[in-house]
C-alpha cells in the first residue's frame, strides 16, 4: 500500500516531539517580537502548526520523509532526531515571526 500512512507509536511521537518544539520555537519567537501583541493562543497554535510543517518540510529535503524500519525499530530515540527538533523549532518559529508581521500590519 504505497502512499498510505501507517500510525505507530513512533510516528505519534514523533508528531508531538515537532509540536512541543514548535511551540517552543514559537514562544521564542513570541518574546521577541513584543510589538506584535500576540495572545498565547496565537504563539501556542502558530508554533504547533509551524512545527509539524518545519519538520515535514525538513524532513523531506533531508531524505527522510516517511519512517523506515530502522527508524521505526529505534523507539524514541528515532523520535528525537535532528530532523524533528530542528525542523520543529525553525518551523514554529517562522509561522508565529510570519503571523506576528500580519497581526503588526494589521493594527496599522
Amino acid at each position: 500500500m504505497e502512499g498510505q500512512v501507517t500510525w505507530t507509536a513512533t510516528r505519534l511521537f514523533q508528531i508531538v516531539v515537532q509540536v512541543i518544539a514548535g511551540i517552543i520555537g514559537g514562544q521564542a519567537v513570541g518574546a521577541a517580537l513584543k510589538q506584535a501583541a500576540m495572545g498565547q493562543l496565537t504563539k501556542i497554535l502558530g508554533g504547533a502548526i509551524g512545527g509539524v510543517g518545519g519538520a515535514a518540510i525538513l524532513g523531506s529535503l533531508l531524505g527522510g520523509g516517511g519512517v523506515d524500519a530502522a527508524a521505526a525499530a529505534g523507539g524514541i530515540g528515532s523520535a528525537l532526531d535532528l530532523k524533528n527538533l530542528l525542523g520543529g523549532v525553525g518551523g514554529g518559529a517562522i509561522l508565529t515571526g510570519i503571523i506576528g508581521a500580519v497581526m503588526n500590519a494589521m493594527k496599522k
